[in-house]
């Protein structure tokens, strides 16, 4: 029987806006800086504030699909040598969230976990999200901490600081080739 939740029937958003940000805030960490950077933070607002209610649910969704394509990677990663993804990445994933209180609040942990588990075991993180109702604003900063940490876990298991972001921009190309050819 098919689920409510399989990722073929989930929107996927404004992938590129949403890499676009999880880029952004790799840099910025792999850049050493520890606070924001003044500029990156004006960009970032200034792009929010141009964003109407359905801008602002496709990067929701186009977040998820980071998310869900993110442990895609992973899962295969880790079955190509015998582990299991929940178990290799969530618990490490689950404590550092816990290490960021003042982005990541700690009613937000057990939801965000959930999308990477959803992820992890095929089923769209937006869908799994949905059936509890619309994000709530403590939820939003969460979501996007979430894509960067998967992300960068995948940049520290490839030992390439751009890989993750790579591998969708490789894919949105890919997909966009295919839709001009078909």
């Amino acid at each position: 029987m098919p689920s409510p939740c399989d990722p073929r029937n989930a929107p996927a958003g404004d992938v590129g806006a949403a890499l676009m940000m999880i880029d952004s805030r790799l840099r910025t960490v792999y850049a050493g800086r520890t606070g924001p950077d003044a500029e990156q933070e004006a960009l970032i607002e200034q792009f929010a504030a141009s964003m109407d209610s359905d801008d602002a649910d496709a990067l929701l969704d186009g977040a998820c699909t980071l998310v869900y394509m993110y442990m895609c990677w992973l899962k295969q990663a880790y079955a190509d040598h015998g582990k299991d993804v929940i178990e290799s990445v969530v618990p490490s994933f689950v404590a550092t969230l816990g290490m960021m209180p003042r982005s990541v609040p700690r009613e937000a942990i057990p939801t965000m976990t959930g999308l990477v588990v959803a992820a992890g075991t095929g089923l769209s993180p937006s869908l799994w999200r949905l059936q509890y109702g619309y994000w709530t604003e403590p939820e939003i900063k969460p979501l996007e901490v979430t894509a960067f940490l998967l992300a960068e876990h995948i940049n520290r298991l490839t030992d390439d600081r751009e890989f993750a972001t790579r591998m969708i921009a490789d894919a949105l190309s890919g997909a966009e080739a295919s839709a001009e050819q078909g």
